[in-house]
C-alpha cells in the first residue's frame, strides 16, 4: 500500500499527529485507508491539503469557513465568486476588529494618561473607570 504514515504527513505539513487526527474528526481531511496492521496510510495529496488548511487558518479563517473553502475547491460547479464572497466576508470582519481595537487603544491610552502611577489602588482612576456608574468599590 502506498502513501504516508500519520507521522510522515504531520512532519511534511508542519503539524503534529494530533492535529492531523483532529482534522480527520472535523472532516477536513478524509479518513485514510488502513494497512493490514491497522496503520493509517494517507494519500500524497493529504500533505498539500493540510498545508492549505494551516495557511487558511493563518489568514484568520475558522475551521467551518475552511470546510467551505475545501468544498468549493472540489466542486466542479463552484466558481471563483464563491471564494471571493468568503474572502469579502473575512475582510469585513477584520475591518470591524481593527475599528474595535483602535477604539480600545484610544480608551486605554486615556486611562494610562489619567493614572499617576502611584498612590493607593483604592484611588486608582483606571480601576474607578471599570466600575458601573454610581457604584462604589
Amino acid at each position: 500500500m502506498t502513501g504516508f504514515t500519520i507521522g510522515e504527513v504531520a512532519r511534511r505539513a508542519g503539524v503534529n499527529s494530533e492535529t492531523l487526527r483532529y482534522y480527520e474528526r472535523q472532516r477536513l481531511v478524509a479518513k485514510p485507508p488502513r494497512t493490514a496492521a491497522n496503520y493509517r496510510r494517507y494519500p500524497e495529496d493529504t500533505v498539500r491539503q493540510v498545508r492549505f488548511i494551516k495557511r487558511a487558518q493563518e489568514l484568520g479563517f475558522s475551521l467551518s469557513e475552511i470546510k467551505e473553502l475545501l468544498a468549493i475547491r472540489i466542486d466542479p460547479q463552484s466558481d471563483c465568486a464563491d471564494v471571493r464572497q468568503l474572502v469579502k466576508g473575512k475582510l469585513a470582519a477584520i475591518e470591524q476588529k481593527i475599528r474595535t481595537l483602535h477604539a480600545m487603544r484610544k480608551i486605554l491610552s486615556k486611562l494610562d494618561t489619567a493614572c499617576p502611577g502611584r498612590g493607593p489602588s483604592s484611588a486608582c482612576p483606571i480601576l474607578d473607570s471599570f466600575e458601573p456608574d454610581g457604584e462604589a468599590r
